[in-house]
């Protein structure tokens, strides 16, 4: 079974996505595999993350989606070494009331999408914090879902919310969607409640739990500003060090 299309979701914000969006797709790419980043959420932290100037970019995810544009005219190659990114910028705002009567509109990125699967190695998406269409484009054209966690109080809050719409979308838009996993974010060692949420979600959640726990790190909270991945900005951080460890589990995974 492919299982090379990881969307990165929950659709609570401020849990980490987009940091493990771009973190886990440069770390992917540093181990010499082939990665796109699919930017969905119409903020575009993912594509200024990776240094994609988005003021500067003619043609992006929405053009590329509603098929006015061909995928080597959207997409940004080779952004970093072995990393593209189809970008996006605030016009895909607009795309949940353009697409309103059109019978397709939950599965044009997953039309589009399919005819680059096999160029890359993995295909990663960053979906918005909250639930729509541009979430379930992303939802039915994933193979499988990521989902960060941050270690508070309120984390399980909202993710039973989550599993069930997934699993909602395999029954009725994609059968082979899955979850990937869980990964928490976030993480400050100084604290007990950290470690209670970990236990926590580990005793009451029955999925898989990745065993690499990011941490809530000042040069990981930074490199966003400077359009570089952990892994360029400050490769021996503690952040660094984390998304590198993540990426070797999902690889190995994905390997079994």
């Amino acid at each position: 079974m492919d299982n090379n299309i990881i969307a990165i979701a929950n659709q609570k914000g401020g849990v980490g996505k987009t940091t493990t969006t771009i973190n886990l797709a440069a770390s992917i790419a540093e181990k010499g595999k082939k990665v796109l980043v699919v930017d969905m959420d119409p903020q575009g932290n993912a594509s200024s993350g990776l240094g994609v100037e988005k003021d500067q970019v003619k043609y992006t995810v929405y053009e590329y989606m509603i098929g006015n544009n061909t995928f080597e005219e959207c997409v940004q190659s080779e952004v970093l070494e072995n990393l593209d990114v189809l970008p996006t910028k605030v016009d895909l705002a607009g795309f949940e009331v353009e697409t309103l009567d059109m019978d397709n509109r939950y599965y044009m990125l997953s039309e589009r999408i399919e005819e680059q699967r096999d160029n890359y190695d993995y295909i990663i998406i960053d979906c918005p914090p909250s639930l729509n269409s541009l979430t379930l484009n992303s939802m039915t054209t994933a193979d499988s879902i990521l989902v960060p966690i941050q270690c508070e109080y309120y984390a399980l809050e909202g993710l039973e919310q989550l599993i069930r719409t997934i699993l909602l979308v395999r029954d009725r838009m994609n059968d082979r969607l899955h979850i990937n996993g869980v990964v928490f974010t976030m993480y400050d060692s100084r604290t007990n409640l950290s470690l209670q949420v970990i236990e926590n979600v580990r005793e009451n959640l029955n999925q898989h739990i990745y065993n690499t726990i990011i941490p809530r790190n000042v040069r990981l909270a930074e490199a966003p500003s400077y359009g570089l991945p952990i892994n360029i900005y400050d490769r021996r951080s503690a952040g660094a060090k984390a998304y590198k460890a993540l990426a070797e589990e999902i690889i190995s995974k994905g390997d079994l």
